[in-house]
């Protein structure tokens, strides 16, 4: 039987966009859901996986997860066919009957379901900071009140790294050129105590430089 590193292999051979270095493809959906069970997800967590890619991630998560738990957004139609195809094996998608949505504007609103865990990885690596406030914005809105979000980003180390563009930069559905942007622990934290949010980041599960953060809702809320 071939390792989950040799299935991914297939659709990088063809040039498909997997989500990240090909060497690492196992490893970072390995890592994804240690982190997450970490942090505390359970099987009967309603989860939703903004950025999910060929289901790199997702692959381990709609095994953990019952039935009608897990859910993604990504824009790039052919990436989550390609997962879909040749990633999660079909009676895992059968027996798990994952939700996948390829809105480009982060809508968790679409499922109509309250999420106990959002999840993004190398997401907020490429999004401008009015797009993390919406992401922040919808976690208010469509998580329970017990919930929480686990995301990474690369901290800005300089202010001259920090990204002030307002546009998505890097691989996506509507561009092939590579790029990462950076930002500010500061500037994230400010954001979510605008919201009544709380932010930590984790010392642990760092790949490729990421950092993982955890937003919640503050304990007094």
């Amino acid at each position: 039987m071939r390792t989950l590193q040799e299935i991914g292999d297939g659709p990088a051979q063809r040039n498909v966009f997997t989500g990240g270095p090909v060497e690492l493809f196992e490893t970072a959906g390995r890592l994804q859901a240690s982190v997450l069970i970490q942090q505390g997800i359970y099987p009967w967590s309603k989860m939703v996986d903004i950025g999910c890619g060929c289901l790199r991630g997702g692959y381990w998560m709609i095994h953990f997860l019952n039935a009608g738990c897990y859910y993604g957004i990504e824009p790039n139609a052919e990436m989550v066919k390609t997962g879909l195809k040749e990633i999660v094996e079909p009676e895992i998608l059968a027996a798990k009957q994952p939700t996948i949505d390829n809105n480009a504007i982060f809508d968790t609103s679409v499922f109509g379901v309250k999420f106990d865990v959002f999840f993004c990885r190398s997401i907020w690596t490429h999004t401008s900071k009015g797009q993390i406030e919406i992401m922040l914005d919808n976690f208010l809105r469509d998580s329970t009140p017990h919930a929480f979000f686990l995301t990474s980003y690369h901290p800005a180390v300089w202010p001259w790294e920090d990204y002030r563009g307002a546009e998505h930069r890097g691989r996506s559905h509507l561009s092939s050129i590579p790029a990462i942007v950076k930002h500010r622990y500061s500037w994230i934290e400010n954001a979510c105590r605008e919201r009544g949010l709380s932010v930590v980041e984790l010392p642990d599960g760092v790949l490729s430089g990421q950092k993982w953060l955890k937003v919640s809702r503050r304990s007094s809320d």
